[in-house]
């Protein structure tokens, strides 16, 4: 979508109806430049409705980001965070990887309301719809070595959980390493890529997904069931005030982590896991499975999976873990 076409959508976010003469004197647009942004948000795949005589609306209001209200939502917390909001770009994570590189500050927030190349896990792309999920990366800069963040991924997890808990997702559960789950399906995802020396110092690049409202386009292009904390809470969900929560989360487990690791979140993250106890099949980097019991995670992060009665330790970069298929 094009600076027009986003100018355009920010007027008719409140879902009510704007005549074209009013969307172009607020935007400072002429009324055909106004009709193209329309154009261009219905072929994006945003019904707009068009009423002679009434002007425009969306079909659904959207919460679009807004970066005063999310510094107020912070209270106290503004200050150790830098937030910039963009309409458009290819990956926040991509983009903020390039700025750590530079010497972009710690705390930097880059949220973007389209990506065009979303990037999760293993290579997977991150699909949604504008104004219908949460897209975001945080740069977060620590005095140690990777080595000694090995348990981050599932400490950004557990401050997941709780803000989605808070926030109407009462039943979000965690899903060894980076996946909040529902049981209707994927809520939300994280994908952690690390800068600097094994030694120290360091520096994590923290991108986040939520699916705030379910789309059937986005829906019908992935490849497993998809859940969304609208669905869940039963409303609207204001995703100014949802940045706000994940950010105070991220703060305070973040900060355990860089002090202690991650060996104090750990009881938090075996009472939140989604197949504690359960039968689980491993994928292993060379194509092979390995099944057997999830026991929960070490303090390091390490996944224990019980294979009669053996206990072996699993790293987050090597696998990837799925629910058992059991015969009825």
């Amino acid at each position: 979508m094009n600076a027009t076409a986003f100018q355009t959508l920010r007027a008719l976010a409140d879902g009510a109806f704007h005549s074209g003469e009013d969307i172009a004197r607020l935007l400072g647009l002429t009324r055909s430049a106004v009709w193209y942004g329309i154009r261009d948000l219905n072929a994006a795949g945003l019904q707009v409705e068009t009423v002679r005589g009434r002007g425009y609306r969306l079909a659904r209001p959207l919460s679009l980001l807004d970066k005063t209200v999310v510094g107020q939502a912070l209270g106290p917390l503004a200050g150790d965070f830098e937030l910039e909001i963009v309409n458009s770009l290819e990956s926040t994570n991509s983009t903020l990887l390039a700025r750590a590189a530079e010497g972009a500050p710690s705390g930097l927030v880059l949220a973007a309301e389209q990506q065009l190349a979303g990037r999760g896990r293993r290579g997977r792309a991150w699909r949604s719809q504008m104004g219908h999920a949460l897209t975001f990366s945080l740069l977060w800069r620590f005095s140690c070595g990777a080595r000694e963040l090995a348990g981050l991924s599932l400490a950004v997890g557990i401050a997941l959980a709780r803000a989605l808990r808070a926030a109407g997702a009462a039943g979000a559960r965690l899903k060894w390493p980076n996946d909040i789950l529902l049981p209707e399906g994927k809520l939300a995802g994280i994908l952690i890529e690390m800068q600097g020396d094994m030694l120290g110092p360091s520096a994590a690049v923290i991108g986040i997904g939520v699916n705030v409202r379910a789309d059937a386009a986005v829906s019908a292009a992935v490849d497993q069931p998809v859940a969304d904390l609208e669905g869940a809470a039963g409303m609207a969900v204001d995703r100014n005030a949802l940045l706000a929560a994940l950010l105070r989360e991220l703060h305070g487990v973040i900060n355990i982590v860089a002090a202690r690791g991650f060996a104090p979140l750990r009881g938090e993250w075996q009472a939140l896991h989604a197949f504690q106890d359960q039968p689980v099949s491993l994928l292993l980097p060379d194509g092979s499975e390995l099944c057997g019991l999830a026991r929960g995670v070490a303090d390091d992060g390490a996944l224990l999976l019980d294979t009669d009665g053996e206990i072996t330790r699993h790293h987050s970069g090597e696998c990837s873990l799925r629910a058992a298929q059991v015969a009825a």
